[in-house]
């Protein structure tokens, strides 16, 4: 009998390209997650309509768009998150990042206080995992690269708007993978995604 707790979770497929891994990822994590019983949200991120850079910074209030307002809602009432997006240039795709910078805004994720050096945390009381597909092997992503779009996302993204813990999943070298891997990959997120984990 499955005795862990149901949780509301919000899954985003970050990957500007339609039928690929990072989506074959989410959407197994998803179906496994709702499949018992956990209240899921998958969103394609390619097909949401916003702007993706900020001209002014954060020197002046953004206006968000109505994709982004409801995706602001839904990460408000998610307990869990989980990001599925490839690494390209040690980073996350451009789409990934802009969204990013229009929806993680100051008074939404994070709020700085006079005198005080860190932000408070406005996130809190979430857990994320990140299921990230790689051509590089793990070892030299990590060792020989430092693993930059992993501390990108866990340290200086999601961590420092409060949400913990962040749990990373790497598919690698997808640029080898054989079928038979694939399928083990999108079974090991299936598993994930039952536990919702």
């Amino acid at each position: 009998m499955n005795t862990t707790a149901k949780k509301t979770i919000l899954v985003i497929n970050a990957n500007p390209k339609p039928h690929s891994l990072s989506e074959a990822l989410a959407r197994r994590y998803a179906e496994a997650a709702a499949a018992a019983g956990h209240r899921v949200s998958l969103v394609q991120l390619r097909e949401l309509h916003f702007a993706s850079d900020l001209p002014q910074g954060h020197d002046a209030d953004a206006v968000l768009e109505p994709d982004l307002q409801r995706l602001q809602q839904q990460l408000t009432e998610a307990e869990h998150l989980v990001w599925a997006y490839p690494v390209w240039w040690g980073s996350v795709p451009a789409l990934l990042k802009g969204l990013l910078d229009r929806l993680l805004l100051p008074g939404f994720a994070f709020r700085y206080h006079q005198g005080q050096a860190l932000p408070e945390r406005l996130l809190k009381g979430r857990s994320a995992r990140l299921l990230v597909c790689m051509d590089t092997p793990a070892w030299y992503f990590r060792w020989l690269q430092g693993a930059p779009a992993h501390r990108m996302m866990k340290d200086a993204v999601l961590e420092f708007c409060g949400i913990a813990p962040v749990r990373i999943s790497a598919f690698t070298p997808v640029i080898k993978s054989t079928p038979a891997r694939r399928e083990r990959w999108l079974a090991e997120a299936g598993r994930l995604g039952a536990r919702g984990a």
